[in-house]
């Protein structure tokens, strides 16, 4: 079998991280079994849908690395296929039309709920040997709808929930084309996966009621059905459906927020399927490693202190050099100028041990693009004693002539401490408000040697005039 998978989102302006591992899984396994991954947009509502919401979903894909082999596939120019298969069911006797205004359906539905029964069409228009149907009334365009069967069960082995099983008599004849002729939903899909020859639907459980309409649909035109695979809901952290209502973050807000996609895939990929204790791996290795067999059947709960944490570790191990040309974009945002001052990929480096978000590093960097402070005589007695000036002032006529790097650095201000009989802090506390008028900076040998020596000096020796 030649592995065909798809994602068919609803490009209606909001796609957050359970959308997006909607799409992970399926692209995974299309690639895992060197198959081909399709993308579908499934655009019928008019009224929501958006060529801004496409390009959102498409930008976020494009983000995390999910390629597609083929597509987009936008629903709304298949429609002619659409009408063509339902002229077929007509004249098949498969499907047919009903005159069942809305209004009346609706006192249909709530005499029904009365009645303790299910709410469901209950086959007016239905065509059956020896039935007479009601006259047409005038003025009334009719739904189409599909002939489901009555008897019997539709049942489905499910990659995740196992088999499942469900009577015909709980499913009523489900409307494949409004009144204006606009095709619904599940009629769309159905013709959509035997076009495209979809093998495996990897999707959201949420669709679990659709799967057996969406089964005899298929089964009525021919097809075989293909494998489907329905994924638990991804929760918030407070247990509710991930959602904009309850607060969910879209993919472009996670970009904003100076996520990087590595760690974004490596989070969605663990929330739902495991391989093992492993939780940090590659893009390549997840491929590698990804089946169906091992997706989870409890609903996953999203964790931000989690993500935080493995975007923390990949910008921990990122490459320095990549690494600031991602960060840079940030840093220009907060008014630096990174192409003027220190090395902007030294300066990265010095601080990506230290963030969690490509914004944290921007932040951080400002301090290194600044001019240098104008200390107020108050606090510059507050933060350098008089007695730490002796020492302050041999530091600085020392680095003069010291080499310029990290060890030199570090074995000069060891001498000095030593001389003076002081701990690090009385020393390093001083020189950072000196450099920066913060006493918070990453190591202060680190601090000179991406400064560089001569800015170093000016600001040291400023405060000792």
């Amino acid at each position: 079998m030649h592995i065909r998978t798809r994602f068919a989102p609803s490009p209606t302006g909001f796609i957050h991280l359970g959308n997006l591992r909607s799409a992970l899984y399926p692209w995974a396994f299309a690639r895992h079994n060197k198959g081909d991954f399709i993308l579908r947009i499934e655009d019928t509502d008019q009224e929501r849908s958006s060529l801004e919401a496409v390009e959102v979903i498409l930008e976020g894909m494009a983000w995390l690395g999910m390629d597609v082999d083929e597509g987009p596939i936008y629903q709304m120019q298949r429609i002619d296929r659409y009408r063509q298969v339902i002229e077929q069911m007509l004249e098949k006797g498969l499907a047919y039309p009903c005159y069942m205004a809305e209004e009346e359906l609706n006192a249909l539905r709530d005499r029904q709920m009365v009645n303790k029964e299910k709410p469901r069409y209950n086959g007016l228009w239905r065509p059956e040997a020896g039935k007479i149907l009601p006259n047409i009334p005038e003025g009334v365009s009719p739904v189409i709808r599909f002939k489901n069967p009555l008897t019997g069960t539709v049942s489905w082995n499910d990659a995740v929930k196992g088999v499942i099983e469900i009577s015909n008599e709980e499913l009523d004849d489900l409307v494949i084309a409004r009144t204006d002729g606009t095709p619904t939903y599940n009629f769309c899909v159905v013709i959509d996966d035997l076009d495209m020859k979809i093998t495996h639907v990897i999707r959201g459980d949420d669709h679990v009621n659709n799967t057996p309409r969406q089964i005899n649909i298929m089964k009525a035109l021919e097809g075989i059905p293909p494998i489907y695979a329905h994924l638990p809901t991804v929760l918030n952290e407070a247990g509710e459906k991930m959602s904009k209502r309850n607060g969910a973050m879209s993919v472009r807000d996670y970009q904003k927020a100076g996520f990087l996609p590595e760690a974004i895939l490596n989070y969605l990929a663990r929330l739902g399927w495991s391989h093992g204790d492993a939780e940090i791996f590659t893009c390549q290795q997840f491929v590698d490693w990804f089946d169906l067999e091992h997706l989870g059947r409890s609903p996953a709960q999203h964790n931000q202190e989690k993500l935080i944490w493995l975007n923390h570790h990949y910008i921990q191990n990122a490459d320095p050099k990549k690494l600031a040309e991602l960060v840079r974009p940030f840093a220009e945002e907060l008014g630096i100028d990174t192409r003027s001052g220190p090395d902007f990929v030294e300066v990265t480096a010095l601080l990506k041990d230290r963030a969690n978000t490509l914004i944290e590093i921007a932040e951080a960097a400002k301090l290194f693009y600044l001019p240098a402070p104008e200390h107020s005589p108050e606090l510059l007695h507050a933060n350098i004693p008089e007695s730490i000036r002796p020492a302050l002032k041999d530091l600085v006529d020392a680095l003069s002539s010291c080499e310029a790097s990290k060890h030199a650095y570090g074995a000069l201000f060891k001498q000095i401490l030593a001389k003076y009989q002081l701990k690090m802090p009385a020393l390093a506390m001083p020189v950072r408000y000196a450099l920066f008028a913060t006493t918070q900076t990453p190591g202060i040998d680190s601090v000179l040697l991406v400064l560089g020596k001569d800015e170093s000096l000016s600001r040291l020796s400023k405060v000792l005039a």
